[in-house]
């Protein structure tokens, strides 16, 4: 990939999320058209954006204090500072206003203004509540990781293949993906739901006798 495709992917990326700003102020959803349900991953991260904001606004005013006789410094640093609370917001911003989003036919999962999957309801083979610490994985692999603090909540295996496009442009072949939603449980459900109401019915059915724990490495045990 050429610098000049990069440098235009990561200016849309930035405007994505400050048109972000703007939806989530207004308390809309980006892409979710009637009929569709949403399904939220924003409320894992939630608090730590928040505490990393505030972090950044009372650095903000600490630097203002100590360079208020530096008119141009201050002025470079306070544009910084400013933007960078933004940047903070507009990750949350995105979360919210872009959820996962559950049609008749397509389940597209999106990790905020960055990426998003686009999965034929009909290329499922089996959708489960799978509680996981993430980990670094091989990137050749053919597993893509949705993950909100650290975590990945739901798994699903498909019976073909799709193809992902990464934030920079990358092309992925993917046979498993791994997404968080606030309510896992719900969330596999509905795409169940969605599945069987297309005359499928997903492997693995059968809920599990007790919640998915993750170990050490990312692998989930069972309790129960």
């Amino acid at each position: 990939m050429s610098r000049g495709t990069a440098l235009r992917r990561l200016a849309a990326h930035e405007g994505r999320w400050m048109v972000s700003l703007g939806w989530w102020v207004a308390r809309r959803r980006i892409g979710v058209a009637p009929g569709e349900r949403a399904l939220g991953y924003a409320g894992a991260q939630a608090a730590l954006v928040y505490g990393l904001t505030f972090a950044c606004v009372v650095e903000t005013v600490g630097l203002g204090v100590l360079l208020a006789g530096k008119a141009v410094v201050h002025e470079v640093m306070l544009f910084v500072d400013v933007y960078t609370v933004l940047t903070v917001l507009g990750l949350q911003a995105a979360a919210v206003t872009r959820p996962h989003v559950l049609g008749a036919e397509v389940l597209r999962l999106r990790d905020g203004a960055r990426r998003e999957i686009r999965i034929p309801l009909e290329r499922i083979a089996s959708v489960r509540y799978d509680l996981r610490f993430t980990k670094e994985r091989d990137k050749n692999g053919d597993v893509a990781e949705l993950a909100v603090g650290g975590q990945t909540s739901v798994t699903v295996e498909l019976s073909e293949p799709v193809v992902a496009v990464r934030l920079l442009g990358q092309r992925e072949t993917l046979r498993t993906v791994r997404f968080h939603a606030d309510e896992a449980r719900a969330a596999v459900a509905a795409v169940r739901a969605a599945m069987a109401a297309r005359g499928r019915t997903p492997q693995g059915d059968a809920a599990p006798d007790g919640d998915a724990v993750p170990e050490a490495g990312g692998a989930p045990v069972r309790q129960g």
